[in-house]
């Protein structure tokens, strides 16, 4: 029998359950000690090998920057143009799994076993998957891709309102809103959710319920048996902590951008490298006091800050702006995303290229890059949960609220650009100079207020910055301590100032480029370890349904 015990920070199972019997215990490999006045606790290979290979790569792209630029702006186009069929495929089938779950006898199994409660209550529980999940890509790309994609990318062929000489031909403006917004709300909804609800189920179910550590090797146990504590197991683990780290240095690189675009628009401060790299270090070291506070101190306690913050932003710029237009076009874009959802999913025979691999690809490269952090951090406060409710609430009801902020941002800026073209600070920033971190504070330009708002909106990506850091280095010191969650404090701060290190080199050495192309290169071989969580998911919950209970009671 495995050895969880309430020390390690995994509560056993509470009523039946089908715990794995094994003789491995959470720790076994892990190498202790103390430097000086600092502890650790460290599973040797997954750490060594993780921690050398980043710091190798930090490295080299400072000591050759040059280089790193040529290679990081051509691997991305190659990346997305030749494995985008695998992107697609792989994400449909995850949205396809996690549907079939919902509707399936296995749904009534309960995370943590039959008599386990939540941990936490709704309303916490959605700030910190929304503040893990998406923060820092709404902000981004909230009023971005929407106009983006009605004005250039023109998906599923699908005309521009915009004549070359930058007129608006009315004919192409009703399909075009209607498939600008449905387009993003694809790269929004179900799939992403569906990607992050499988890593989540997986983890959670395979510690919570069947006694193993809390990292991502412990999924495969059904597939690979105790083959997971060895080598298999290492290769998994150091792909899931390079996965999650490139995936949270995009992300970090984001909001760096677009803060900094934010302090230059509304205080006039400089918009360039060197300002970005001062904002990283400076929230990094914010992020580094949430960590020493904890999961319940820090990152809760932000996430619902965030969460009130980001609602009031929300409800500001829906009652300012056209209200009724952003209802309408809501369920416009809506219906059209459920009746092209198909087309926009089909990875075969599109010309619509543009859209496919320089977009799709990279998202969906990118969910599942952040999926292990994401995952874990949804299954660590999701315990107590049915499958059934777990997988609606992190599939369906994330999947509305992107789309609202989508439908709200989005539609307020398709508006301002359709209604006055020729003064429209968004059509200027999107459309006309494609400038993606100032594309938010151009939207609010056109609303009252807009130095209040604008600068509610640098907070907002400063404390998703922090919550997003915060939580990736909860989660890769977890998967490096060989499952271990209250590893030594000095581990979490090691990772927390990693994650600013690789963000701010990446910059440096090729910007956004470079951080797209390492999202991509990470996430394809991951992509294929997710396809097989899929089987071992089966595998466990087939187990916990076939079970008989003890006939004292406390069966599912």
């Amino acid at each position: 029998m495995s050895d969880v015990t309430t020390d390690q920070g995994i509560p056993e199972p509470e009523g039946h359950t089908e715990v794995i019997d094994t003789d491995f215990e959470i720790g076994q490999d892990n190498v202790e000690g103390t430097v000086g006045p600092f502890g650790f606790d460290v599973h040797n290979p997954v750490f060594l090998i993780s921690g050398l290979t980043i710091v190798a790569f930090v490295f080299y792209t400072l000591v050759f920057q040059e280089q790193a630029t040529a290679a990081f702006g051509a691997l991305r186009p190659w990346l997305t143009g030749t494995f985008d069929w695998v992107f697609l495929t792989s994400a449909n089938i995850f949205v396809l799994f996690c549907l079939f779950l919902i509707v399936s006898p296995w749904g009534s199994v309960r995370l943590g076993g039959a008599d386990a409660v939540p941990d936490y209550s709704y309303s916490g529980w959605f700030a910190m998957l929304f503040a893990a999940g998406m923060g820092i890509g709404l902000m981004f790309f909230g009023v971005l891709e929407p106009v983006y994609h009605m004005a250039i990318s023109q998906p599923l062929g699908v005309p521009s309102p915009f004549a070359e000489d930058g007129t608006i031909i009315e004919a192409n403006v009703e399909a075009a809103k209607r498939m600008g917004l449905a387009s993003t709300i694809y790269h929004w909804g179900l799939h992403p959710w569906a990607i992050y609800a499988v890593v989540a189920l997986a983890l959670a179910l395979f510690s919570f319920n069947k006694g193993l550590p809390l990292t991502i090797r412990s999924a495969f146990y059904p597939i690979f048996g105790d083959r997971v504590w060895g080598w298999t197991g290492h290769v998994i683990d150091i792909l899931a902590v390079f996965a999650t780290l490139f995936g949270l240095a995009t992300s970090l690189g984001f909001g760096a951008q677009q803060a900094n675009a934010g302090l230059e628009h509304v205080f006039g401060i400089a918009n360039n490298a060197n300002v970005q790299v001062v904002l990283i270090t400076v929230i990094t070291g914010i992020a580094l006091v949430s960590v020493v506070r904890g999961l319940d101190g820090g990152v809760k306690v932000l996430s619902e800050i965030n969460m009130v913050l980001a609602a009031l932003l929300l409800l500001f710029v829906l009652l300012a702006g056209p209200t009724m237009v952003i209802f309408s076009d809501f369920f416009a874009g809506l219906g059209t995303y459920a009746t092209e959802i198909i087309a926009l999913s089909n990875p075969i025979g599109r010309e619509d290229t543009g859209y496919l691999q320089g977009w799709t690809s990279f998202y969906w490269a990118w969910w599942v890059s952040w999926s292990p952090f994401v995952g874990m951090f949804i299954a660590r406060v999701s315990r107590g949960r049915t499958v059934r409710e777990f997988i609606i609430c992190v599939l369906i009801i994330p999947s509305l609220v992107c789309v609202l902020w989508m439908a709200v941002f989005g539609g307020v800026a398709i508006d301002q650009v359709l209604s006055d073209p020729t003064t429209s600070a968004v059509k200027a920033q999107v459309i006309d100079s494609y400038n993606p971190p100032i594309s938010l504070f151009a939207m609010l330009e056109g609303l009252p207020l807009a130095s209040i708002t604008s600068t509610l909106g640098i907070v907002l990506v400063i404390v998703f910055f922090v919550t997003s850091s915060d939580s990736g280095s909860l989660v890769i010191d977890t998967i490096t301590a060989g499952g271990k969650i209250d590893a030594p404090l000095p581990q979490r701060v090691f990772w927390c100032t990693f994650e600013g290190a690789v963000a701010i080199v990446l910059l440096l050495g090729g910007g956004l480029s470079a951080l797209q192309a390492m999202v991509i290169s990470t996430g394809l071989p991951f992509t294929f370890v997710l396809l097989l969580m899929c089987v071992a998911i089966v595998k466990g919950l087939a187990a916990e349904k076939n079970a008989v209970p003890p006939t004292s009671g406390g069966g599912s």
